[in-house]
C-alpha cells in the first residue's frame, strides 16, 4: 500500500516515512501542500496523511478539499493541538477520514494507518446489498449513495459506517461494536468519534437531520438504521 506523508517539518516526516517504511508499506513524502496536490496526481497514494499548518499559503485542510474534487483517497490530519470535536467537523466538512494529535506515538501511528487502510476497503456480508426507497439509495457493492436521484459523496469512514449499520438495520449496533467494526479496536476508547460522524452522516442523507428517520439513536446504547416506506408507492 502506497501512503503519502505530507508535513513541513523534515524530521517529522522522515521519522514517520522510515517507521511506515519498516513495516512494508511503499512512502511518498512531501514537504508542503503544492507539491502534494502534484505527487497525489503523480504517485495516486492509497492514503494521505496531511499536517493541517504549513506553508505556501494552502494548509492541510485545503489540501485535503482539493483531493476530495478528484478521489475518496483515504486522508488522516495531523494536529499540534489538542483535537476538539469542532476540529473534527471541520476536518470532515473538508473530507478528512481521521485526526491525530502530534507529537505522534509511532506504535499508535502505525495502527491507525492500518485502521483506515482497512475500512476503506468495504468487506460486505452476504446480506442484501442494495437500499432504495425512492428518496435514499445505496448500492454497498458500487458504493454509491444518492438522496434524491443526486449522488453524494461519503469519506470512506462514512461509507463504511452507513454500511454497518444498513448491514444490522432494524437492529441496535452498540456504540463499542460500532466503533470496532467501523474504526477498528484501536479506536474503542474514543467515544465521541460515532456522535460526530453519525451527525455528519445525517447532514448528508436525512431530509432532516435534527428529526432524522434513517439513523435513531438509542441513548446511552447506541445506533440503529432504520428503513422508510418507498416514497414512490405512496
Amino acid at each position: 500500500m502506497k501512503v503519502m506523508i505530507v508535513d513541513d517539518e523534515s524530521a517529522i516526516r522522515e521519522a514517520l516515512g522510515r517507521k511506515l517504511a519498516r513495516e512494508g508499506y511503499d512512502v511518498v513524502l512531501c514537504k508542503d501542500g503544492l507539491e502534494a496536490l502534484k505527487e497525489f496526481h503523480n504517485r495516486r497514494p492509497d492514503l494521505v496523511i496531511l499536517d493541517i499548518v504549513m506553508p505556501e499559503g494552502m494548509d492541510g485542510l485545503t489540501v485535503c478539499r482539493r483531493i476530495r474534487e478528484v478521489a475518496d483517497t483515504p486522508v488522516m490530519m495531523l494536529s499540534a493541538n489538542a483535537i476538539t470535536e469542532a476540529d473534527i467537523i471541520d476536518g470532515l466538512n473538508a473530507g478528512a477520514d481521521e485526526y491525530l494529535t502530534k507529537p505522534v506515538r509511532l506504535g499508535e501511528f502505525v495502527a491507525r494507518v492500518a485502521a483506515i487502510l482497512r475500512r476503506s476497503s468495504l468487506t460486505t456480508t452476504d446480506g442484501e446489498q442494495k437500499y432504495d426507497d425512492g428518496y435514499l439509495s445505496v448500492d454497498l457493492h458500487r458504493r454509491h449513495v444518492h438522496v434524491s436521484g443526486k449522488k453524494i459523496h461519503l469519506t470512506p469512514t462514512e461509507f463504511k459506517l452507513l454500511a454497518v449499520l444498513m448491514e444490522s438495520s432494524g437492529r441496535v449496533v452498540h456504540q463499542r461494536d460500532l466503533l470496532e467494526q467501523v474504526w477498528g479496536r484501536e479506536y474503542i476508547d474514543d467515544v465521541y468519534y460515532p456522535r460526530v460522524y453519525i451527525s455528519q452522516l445525517r447532514r448528508k442523507i436525512e431530509r432532516d437531520a435534527a428529526n432524522p428517520a434513517y439513523i435513531l439513536t438509542e441513548h446511552r446504547v447506541g445506533y440503529r438504521f432504520e428503513r422508510q416506506p418507498n416514497v414512490t408507492a405512496r
